[in-house]
């Protein structure tokens, strides 16, 4: 962790950081209970258990007045008909917000509140997206051949609460139909983690 001012590349076409503290990989293991086709994900990890995403942190302390930042990379693929996703999160800190600037790809952000508001936001190269304190959010790869890169950055302190999305998941699903994404209730919403 630097204590003097730092710069760093996240050039294309990769976007990798060109310096980091941290790489985290996301497997189809990780993300049980998440997706709709449960039938289907079982098959799945039966015969591998693929890279869903991988994020690039660069370290600084958790404390108010420090920004905590890095890049998400979401692969492309699918579980029956629903795209692959990052786990989703609400921050521990609730009334925290986060900015994600999108560098590659194309793809949404489901969010929503704990009082029930809900939003799906497009994502594509050039688009900035701020997610407001109190919003729990899930970043979707809809592309069928491309990674989706966003680069982001929240406050130090935010904390990360998984375990809610984990036990009831999202109000919204973001599934294939025809080939184009289609937003639709999650008819397993508040059981997403159970069997």
């Amino acid at each position: 962790m630097k204590a003097v001012p730092f710069t760093f590349e996240i050039d294309s076409p990769d976007f990798i950081p060109s310096t980091y503290d941290n790489h985290i990989q996301r497997r189809l293991s990780s993300m049980k209970g998440q997706y709709l086709d449960q039938d289907t994900y079982a098959s799945l990890l039966a015969e591998a258990d693929p890279l869903l995403y991988e994020v690039y942190e660069l370290q600084r302390p958790t404390v108010p007045g420090e920004l905590l930042h890095g890049i998400s990379i979401v692969h492309p693929g699918k579980v029956g008909s629903e795209y692959y996703m990052t786990k989703g999160h609400f921050h521990e800190v609730l009334e925290t917000g986060e900015v994600y600037y999108c560098l590659k790809g194309d793809g949404f952000m489901v969010m929503e509140t704990p009082e029930g508001e809900w939003a799906v936001e497009a994502l594509y190269p050039g688009r900035v997206l701020y997610v407001l304190p109190r919003w729990a959010h899930r970043s979707v790869n809809i592309s069928s051949d491309e990674d989706l890169v966003t680069f982001f950055i929240y406050p130090g302190n935010a904390g990360h609460d998984y375990g809610t999305i984990e036990k009831k998941g999202f109000r919204k699903l973001v599934l294939a139909r025809d080939g184009q994404p289609e937003i639709v209730d999650n008819p397993r919403w508040g059981q997403a983690a159970r069997p």
